[in-house]
């Protein structure tokens, strides 16, 4: 059974989850817009490292950029993928929870990895790395000042009223409990809307199934970092994927790519980068730099990959379709730790 009609399954995917490497890899080319004030962060700090700018020579003085590590950008997308197995009865929170127990025989386990000391491991198959902004550190961020008032709606305790003061005459005080204010109250750095980081998700040796879940993951996810129930709405705008024998070029060479199209005037703006100048630059970035890439490779992108992103859209939005989609994911996944697994060999004898 396939899904897709627009992508050569054959030429593509694995027939079955393989249990060495077989050298067939795709690539998402996603662009990620912060969508509110997202927090990745370590120790207090937003996570950030000094970098060339670009790649050309006039680009080549070094900048600070925000920095979104690959467990930032995997977590939250491994778990939305967990919430719709649990969602359609393919998998419970007893029998499988993250980095508690993994049940090792499921989409996510097999997909993207567990480990659980002697009892077993699995490498992930999907490969992420640290993304960067685009935009220097110093325009991509700001400091809030945060605080936490009573149930009043006050920064002040409502304490009982006693005078001080001594005589009729004299003024009166009230005590320090009467109108002191919570000291709970910090500031923190944020990021600011409409920063983009640019990132390519790997799937090794995929077949259709763990396609389009990946796939599906990375469009439905839509919260990252820290303090997710109040802030970190991000939107993932896929521009293409890339069909290949081999890894293309990182995160931090196709940003600054991007960088070096966009004028100085623009990028010493304090005003964000326009959303449509970004996916234009980025396409145009990641096809010339494609060009260089010293493998076989089948690129989707612009038109073509519009094509397959609605046919996926339709099949992921669609409860028959998607349920579909993820039994066949979950019968490869435990087929394979089946064949594969010593614990699940060992609790099958």
């Amino acid at each position: 059974m396939t899904f897709l009609k627009t992508v050569n399954s054959k030429k593509f995917f694995q027939a079955e989850i393989p249990y060495k490497p077989m050298g067939k890899y795709v690539h998402f080319l996603t662009v990620r817009v912060t969508e509110s004030y997202p927090l990745f962060q370590t120790d207090q700090e937003l996570n950030k490292a000094k970098v060339r700018a670009g790649l050309k020579r006039e680009n080549r003085a070094p900048i600070s950029r925000l920095t979104m590590f690959k467990r930032k950008q995997s977590t939250p997308e491994r778990l939305v993928g967990r919430e719709l197995l649990r969602n359609y009865g393919l998998m419970t929170a007893e029998e499988c929870e993250y980095n508690v127990r993994f049940a090792m025989d499921n989409p996510d386990c097999i997909i993207y990895g567990f480990a659980i000391g002697d009892s077993g491991s699995e490498k992930s198959k999907v490969v992420v790395d640290t993304a960067f902004s685009i935009t220097h550190f110093d325009d991509s961020h700001e400091s809030f000042t945060l605080n936490a008032p009573y149930e009043n709606g006050t920064m002040a305790a409502k304490g009982e009223k006693k005078e001080l003061g001594q005589g009729k005459n004299s003024p009166g005080k009230l005590d320090g409990e009467i109108g002191s204010t919570t000291s709970r109250i910090n500031q923190q750095d944020h990021i600011r809307p409409q920063v983009f980081f640019p990132s390519i998700i790997t799937l090794k040796d995929p077949t259709e199934a763990s396609f389009l879940y990946v796939f599906n993951n990375i469009l439905r996810t839509s919260r990252y970092g820290a303090q997710t129930t109040r802030t970190g709405k991000m939107r993932n705008e896929l521009i293409g994927v890339v069909f290949a024998d081999g890894e293309i070029t990182s995160n931090l060479r196709w940003t600054q790519a991007i960088y070096d199209q966009f004028s100085t005037e623009i990028l010493q703006s304090l005003e964000p980068l326009d959303e449509d100048d970004v996916m234009e630059y980025a396409e145009i970035a990641i096809k010339s730099l494609l060009q260089d890439e010293p493998i076989v490779h089948t690129d989707f992108i612009g038109n073509e990959f519009q094509t397959l992103l609605q046919e996926v859209k339709a099949l992921t939005s669609q409860e028959e379709s998607l349920k579909a989609i993820l039994q066949k994911a979950d019968a490869e996944a435990k087929q394979y730790a089946s064949d594969h697994i010593k614990g699940k060999k060992k609790a099958e004898v």
